[in-house]
């Protein structure tokens, strides 16, 4: 099973649900069957259950592990940080100024600027580059937050 976060970390894994019984995709499950598309989950305490795929995947991230980590404990990856940016609108201020709005896949907006000094050095894809590394620093941060959350709870 991967892992994901939510507000807790579990495991999952992609199932077929058919009357009130869980298969693995991988099989073997009765193809005569009308099959629900889902989950099954494994909370921390062995607790097992099932979720349906599109309640699942608007609750849970996969977690993608950092592979320039020395451990295999749960971290935060560069394609993780990548993949929770859905998008980002750049407009330029005053001549001098790059403004991005980046939009997170749960809706959340980032705003971030630059201003270079001189008007003639202006270069509104440098200043875009610059706000981007600026967001992905905080998006590197919310989602860690989260993960701690998930790991450790709200002591």
């Amino acid at each position: 099973m991967e892992q994901y976060i939510g507000t807790k970390m579990i495991q999952a894994e992609p199932a077929y649900r058919a009357d009130g019984k869980i298969y693995p995709v991988s099989g073997p499950y009765p193809r005569s069957m009308n099959l629900e598309s889902g989950y099954r989950v494994r909370y921390a305490d062995g607790y097992e259950s099932w979720s349906p795929k599109e309640v699942f995947e608007e609750a849970y991230l996969p977690l993608a592990r950092n592979p320039n980590l020395k451990t295999d404990a749960p971290s935060i990856s560069q394609q993780m940080v990548d993949d929770f940016i859905a998008s980002h609108d750049t407009m330029t201020l005053g001549g001098k100024c790059t403004v991005v709005r980046a939009v997170l896949r749960n809706g959340f907006a980032i705003v971030e600027s630059s201003e270079c000094v001189s008007a003639e050095n202006y270069d509104e894809k440098m200043g875009e580059e610059i706000c981007m590394e600026h967001i992905k620093n905080k998006v590197w941060m919310l989602l860690g937050f989260l993960l701690q959350t998930a790991v450790g709870g709200i002591r």
